[in-house]
């Protein structure tokens, strides 16, 4: 994520303040007193259950090998099951009811807060402006990835077994 320049106040060039043993950007005019916190950003993710399989996606800016959940970022006003629900409108065509939140996961490199949840989802797939493909999965053979949603992914499978 770019690192902001310019105060959004008084439009004076950002310098590093440390605040808390912490460094942010922050204006250094007194009158001011603007810090751009660069907090994480809430993302929300499902794992969207259709036709009795685990659906996948490939985002058009991706490698043709990596698929993964159905992801957005939550708009201002929107609880974030709203949001998810949304983003699976848009991203596959579906209609998708809410089945469980999964859990809340740190995504810390890439700065944003991920709130996962498990959802069905029916009608036919009609691909969203940003995905490039959906592969389907029959759940015992999705596999989780060590970062951004895939410790969801691992908790879902993991309370399927139980």
């Amino acid at each position: 994520m770019a690192q902001a320049k310019y105060c959004l106040y008084c439009g004076h060039e950002l310098s590093t303040k440390n605040i808390h043993g912490k460094d942010y950007q922050a204006c250094p005019l007194d009158k001011c007193n603007f810090v751009h916190w660069d907090n994480p950003l809430p993302v929300v993710a499902a794992i969207v259950e259709h036709e009795g399989n685990v659906l996948l996606a490939r985002n058009k800016a991706w490698t043709s090998k990596i698929f993964a959940l159905i992801t957005g970022f939550l708009e201002k006003g929107e609880t974030p099951e709203n949001a998810v629900l949304r983003e699976v409108k848009e991203e596959l065509g579906l209609n998708a009811e809410l089945k469980s939140m999964i859990g809340v996961y740190p995504y810390i490199e890439n700065n944003q807060v991920i709130i996962a949840y498990h959802v069905s989802a029916s009608g036919d797939v009609r691909l969203g402006e940003e995905i490039a493909e959906v592969i389907s999965i029959p759940p015992e053979k999705v596999r989780p990835w060590g970062f951004g949603a895939g410790p969801a992914v691992k908790d879902w499978l993991d309370r399927r077994k139980l």
